[in-house]
């Protein structure tokens, strides 16, 4: 099949066009055996930079194909790892920058989908973000031309999926690095014309970072779910029997059941204090209002937007 599938590709970018026949084509050659593999997400690279003009249709499909690689290319599924992160980050990154939406769409994407993702892919996109805001040049900006500085509504909506996300940092907390990137773009534009949600975003993320929470098991990492799921193919037949057995000998046998799924799940073990995590997470620390203050301080003035970030915490008290 990739075979098949490579040949399409190289028929499809030698004229820097995909015709909606060629992109049927390497639909149906890259979904009918249910897998990407590597040589076929670079086979679309390739295509994706040498194209002429990348329409809605290639973009939901390199999207779409390129994720499912990376995500569930190899086991285990929805988790990308080290060495498939770097391989995408090389892929796009061919002179230090993304040169297309799509590509940052596919970065983004990942990040979103992803049960977990390594540090180093969702801070580059949040570096890239970074500096296409610092430039004024990139793909938020209209496919690449210059533009003032400031932050776009399409850089304030890839801000808040990244930080945001499922794979970061944690669901939906923001880490110091995170926080750190929101102060420096704050100060760079706080002069110029932002998109309205900006603001919204900068407070919702600041407060989060401070006053926010994450459970010590809210990400498995990728080298312990690759454990459990070799442990689970590995151990399926002695399940099997396990629960056989208890169904046998049992009386009470839909609660042994239970137990025994919450076994072989771990979740007869320790659980996590919820309301204890989010008490704790919600107090402001000595480290965290010395982290806080040291930002403030930077450019020696209160403006509009950290007197919005101020009210906030100190009302949530």
């Amino acid at each position: 099949m990739t075979t098949h599938f490579t040949e399409l590709a190289q028929r499809a970018a030698a004229d820097g066009v995909v015709s909606p026949e060629e992109l049927l084509g390497l639909r149906r050659q890259g979904w009918g055996d249910g897998i990407i593999t590597r040589e076929e997400a670079e086979a679309l690279f390739a295509i994706n930079n040498v194209l002429s003009e990348r329409d809605d249709a290639w973009c939901d499909f390199f999207v779409e194909a390129v994720g499912e690689y990376v995500l569930n290319g190899t086991q285990p599924r929805l988790q990308c790892s080290k060495t498939e992160a770097e391989w995408l980050i090389a892929q796009v990154d061919h002179d230090g920058a993304i040169d297309s939406v799509v590509e940052l769409e596919t970065l983004v994407r990942v990040v979103e989908r992803a049960e977990n993702v390594p540090d180093l892919l969702k801070n580059y996109v949040l570096e890239q973000v970074e500096r296409e805001v610092l430039t004024g040049k990139g793909p938020t900006r209209c496919g690449g031309e210059l533009s003032a500085t400031h932050i776009s509504a399409a850089e304030v909506k890839i801000l808040r999926r990244v930080l945001f996300s499922s794979g970061g940092y944690g669901p939906a907390a923001v880490s110091r690095f995170d926080a750190e990137l929101l102060f420096r773009l704050k100060d760079a534009t706080l002069e110029d014309e932002n998109d309205d949600g900006w603001a919204d975003l900068f407070v919702d993320g600041i407060a989060n970072y401070m006053r926010g929470f994450t459970l010590d098991n809210a990400q498995l990492s990728h080298e312990r779910k690759l454990e459990l799921v070799k442990f689970v193919e590995n151990n399926k037949a002695n399940h099997a029997a396990f629960l056989s057995r208890v169904i046998r000998e049992t009386p009470n046998v839909k609660a042994n059941v239970a137990d025994a799924l919450k076994h072989l799940r771990g979740e007869d073990g320790p659980q996590n204090d919820y309301a204890g995590d989010a008490a704790a997470g919600d107090l402001v620390t000595e480290n965290e209002n010395a982290w806080l203050e040291a930002q403030l301080n930077n450019d020696g003035q209160i403006d509009e937007i950290e007197a919005r970030l101020i009210k906030r915490i100190t009302a949530e008290d």
